[in-house]
């Protein structure tokens, strides 16, 4: 059970670098045994302030708009690979110029942008962008719709049929996402039939990106395995440059939320504990994927236990998840631990009905708690300006 920091008024996120540094170590064992490139992906996590712990282990990222671009140039001190669905003529100029890798979503944008990489890469003043393809393989293997960029229509990627025998000159290397949260053995399926359907486009090739969705920090994820696989992959294309850019896998783990029970309600036989904190707000995951978060302080269903739905504090509705049940009846000032809310919160956080967003605290790794930023009704208002 994580212990709770009572010093600050909640709601707050709490991140802690020992989980972090924990993560960071298992990524780079990994790298390094494989043989391969691991960067991070920033729709995962974007809190540039532990960055600091992050750049020690010279970790560099992935990039898919222009604000994440400038985050890995200025905060990790690198260029970063770049994908994006639809570049413009507005935009890729600003992408070739912070970016050592670029892939393009379609053929189409490759044909389009073409022109635009040559001439900087002919630039001449050192710095050059390879530009690559994303490719899909149409293997599925993830159960929920709205991460699956593989389902039938996807707009992800030129499929085999569209690229036919081979791709366009220029093109220096394929990129295929088709994970979420997943296996090596997931992985060992996509990547056959990456093969089977790119592999003759391969020997021409610089380097692949198996995209993310490698949650190879989680318990139980059978790293041995990731590390056999890729280094196969590795020696039958030995021309290859491999990467990967997770995005869970960085910070699973590494950060809590803390909420404050602020009412309990009744209604028709169902107990709901409103807390300080919103789902839709502040956990948005939860109810997009969704999934029911671990309670650090709620306990198995027993016989005299009551469950508690766990309400948001926003007007909508839907903004409650449940059941919980607790080994007493929850009420006002109880405070609870939404366990693992680091990944895919804090980028994903909104001002819906005006609720404020939490605080984000880190935890140092001598037991300090640092606050690294307290929002107030000047970040509600600017969002309007």
């Amino acid at each position: 059970m994580t212990t709770v920091t009572n010093e600050y008024p909640t709601p707050y996120y709490i991140v802690y670098e020992e989980r972090l540094r924990r993560n960071l170590d298992l990524i780079t064992s990994v790298a390094r045994e494989a043989g391969v490139e691991i960067i991070m992906a920033f729709k995962a996590n974007a809190l540039w302030k532990t960055f600091g712990v992050m750049r020690e282990y010279g970790v560099k990222s992935t990039a898919s708009s222009l604000n994440e671009l400038r985050l890995g140039n200025e905060e990790l001190g690198a260029l970063v690979h770049s994908y994006c669905p639809a570049y413009t003529a507005a935009t890729i100029g600003e992408y070739l110029a912070g970016s050592s890798h670029i892939t393009f979503n379609s053929l189409a944008q490759f044909e389009r942008f073409r022109p635009d990489v040559e001439a900087f890469n002919a630039a001449g003043d050192g710095h050059r962008v390879s530009p690559g393809l994303r490719v899909n393989p149409q293997c599925s293997v993830i159960e929920t719709d709205i991460y699956n960029p593989a389902l039938p229509g996807s707009r992800f990627g030129a499929t085999a049929a569209e690229i036919g025998d081979s791709l366009p000159e220029g093109l220096e290397g394929l990129h295929f996402h088709a994970l979420c949260e997943s296996s090596s053995h997931d992985l060992e399926k996509v990547l056959a039939a990456f093969e089977e359907q790119f592999g003759h486009l391969l020997p021409s090739l610089k380097w692949v990106n198996m995209g993310g969705g490698h949650l190879m920090t989680r318990e139980g994820y059978d790293t041995a395995h990731l590390v056999r696989l890729l280094r196969g992959f590795r020696e039958r294309h030995p021309n290859l440059r491999v990467i990967l850019e997770p995005g869970s896998a960085f910070t699973w783990r590494t950060g809590d939320l803390i909420a404050s029970v602020v009412d309990v309600v009744e209604n028709q036989g169902v107990h709901t504990a409103i807390i300080d904190a919103s789902f839709a707000c502040h956990m948005p995951d939860c109810l997009e994927m969704p999934y029911k978060p671990a309670v650090s302080e709620s306990v198995d269903e027993a016989p005299g236990l009551k469950p508690y739905r766990l309400g948001g504090n926003s007007c909508l509705s839907g903004d409650f998840m449940g059941d919980w049940y607790f080994p007493a009846p929850l009420k006002e000032g109880d405070r609870l631990t939404f366990e693992d809310m680091n990944h895919y919160t804090t980028v994903k956080t909104n001002m819906f009905n005006g609720i404020q967003h939490p605080a984000i605290l880190f935890r140092r790794l001598d037991g300090s708690t640092e606050p690294l930023r307290v929002y107030t009704y000047a970040d509600y208002k600017s969002r309007m300006d």
